[in-house]
Order: C-alpha cells, then structure tokens, then sequence
C-alpha cells in the first residue's frame, strides 16, 4: 500500500506541475501582448505629444493672425472715419455755396419773370434731391 500511496503523490505533484505548466504558458502569452500594448501605447503617447505640439504652435500662429487682422481692420476703420468726415464737409460746403448761388440767382431775376418761378423750384428741387442723395451715399460709406 505504501507503494501505491507513493504513486499516487508522485502523479498528483505531476498533475499539479503539468497545470502550473499550462498556467505559466498561458501568463506568458498574456504578458506578450501586455508588452506589445505597452509599445504600441508608447508610440500613440508620442503621436499625441508630437500633435499638441503641431496645435500649440498652430494656435500661436491663429493668435498672431487674429491680432495682425485687428489692428489692420482698425486702421481701415480710422481711414473710413477720415473719409466719411471729408465727405460730410464737402457735403456741407457743397449745400452753401449751392444755397448762395440760389439767393444769387433768386437776386438776379427780376420781379416779372414770374412765369420762370416754376422752373427755379424745379431747380431747386434736384438740388435738394442732389443734397439728399448724397447724404445717403456719405452715411452708407460711414
């Protein structure tokens, strides 16, 4: 009986050692594929690392960009203050020297051409319209 207690054991540590075996095998296996995840993880980290470096000076150009299109847009905004301005004056001085030739004009004829008097009006009609339009064209260019 000693002798098949024996084997027994001896067949039951082989048992136990052929499972270690396949178990060892198996965390091998597992292991590989931990460290070809790993490597694989590694290159995506440096694949991020090197595309926020690529957007961070990206931004830094956007920014660069954003302030060399403000300060342009303001000089032009300045320019066109400066024009409107002009205009307004030309538009002023151009409405009293056009109400000094109609006092001249108005001063030049005599009291009996009445039958001309619709005609002045009508004159004086476009010139207003003339004054009025360019008003509208010197407020849109503002």
């Amino acid at each position: 009986m000693s002798h098949s207690i024996g084997l027994m054991i001896e067949s039951l540590v082989a048992v136990l050692l052929a499972v270690t075996i396949g178990y060892c095998m198996l965390l091998n296996r597992r292991l590989r594929r931990l460290r070809a995840d790993e490597l694989s993880l590694k290159a995506t980290i440096s694949e991020l690392i090197t595309a926020t470096e690529i957007a961070e000076r990206a931004v830094g150009g956007l920014k660069l960009a954003v302030r060399e299109c403000d300060q342009d847009l303001g000089e032009r905004l300045k320019a066109a203050e400066r024009f409107s301005a002009d205009i307004a004056r030309q538009i002023a001085a151009g409405e009293d020297i056009l109400g000094r030739l109609r006092r001249i004009a108005l001063a030049t004829r005599p009291a009996a051409a009445s039958e001309e008097a619709p005609d002045a009006k009508a004159t004086l009609a476009a010139a207003q319209a003339f004054a009025e339009r360019s008003r509208a064209l010197a407020s849109r260019a503002a």
